[in-house]
């Protein structure tokens, strides 16, 4: 999924991972839909409006978890989720809203059937490319994968400092989800 980069939409480009760091334990948000997601489907999740992540849907089986292929862990309670030309905190999302799901291949929207909270420990990953930096904060798990570079889902308990992430890059500034002007600096 490539979209035009104009100013104030959105760029999928590939970030090299500059640094991994525990960051103790936070509210987590997975999301519960109603519908299977394929391998490369997830949620757009980003700590800033600078831009985001795709995190994978738990479509794998792990040593400690069998595939939930409707679940998407999305990460810190804090974070926005990219919905088109809008964002949502994943504090906003309530079960029956409809979701926008995101894959390399495209979009589609699946309704949220639920949603799951609970405290974990969380990582935040920073990634950069020609001096534009992302974050995001996921759990530390085995069960959450991000979309490398490489076209492959990588698990965030494996990601190291030089490896690429797919991310779509964005303007920050936003009220109430919709894209504002002005100066914001957001780190």
């Amino acid at each position: 999924m490539t979209e035009q980069s104009d100013k104030g939409e959105t760029t999928t480009i590939t970030m090299t991972v500059t640094s991994i760091e525990p960051i103790g334990e936070g509210l987590r948000v997975c999301l519960d839909l109603v519908d299977y997601l394929e391998g490369d489907e997830g949620v757009l999740v980003g700590s800033t409006g600078h831009g985001y992540a795709l995190t994978l849907a738990e479509t794998r089986e792990t040593a400690a978890y069998p595939p939930r292929p409707f679940r998407v862990n999305c990460g810190a309670v804090h974070q926005y989720v990219r919905q088109g030309d809008r964002t949502l905190y994943l504090s906003e999302i309530k079960p029956g809203m409809p979701l926008i799901v995101s894959s390399p291949r495209g979009e589609r929207t699946v309704a949220v059937g639920r949603v799951k909270m609970e405290r974990r420990p969380l990582l935040r990953i920073v990634a950069e490319h020609e001096g534009t930096a992302i974050s995001i904060v996921l759990q530390a798990s085995e069960s959450v994968h991000v979309w490398s570079g490489s076209s492959w889902a990588k698990p965030v308990l494996e990601l190291a400092a030089g490896d690429e992430l797919l991310c779509w890059l964005d303007e920050p500034g936003r009220h109430l989800g919709a894209r504002t002007e002005g100066t914001i600096v957001e780190l």
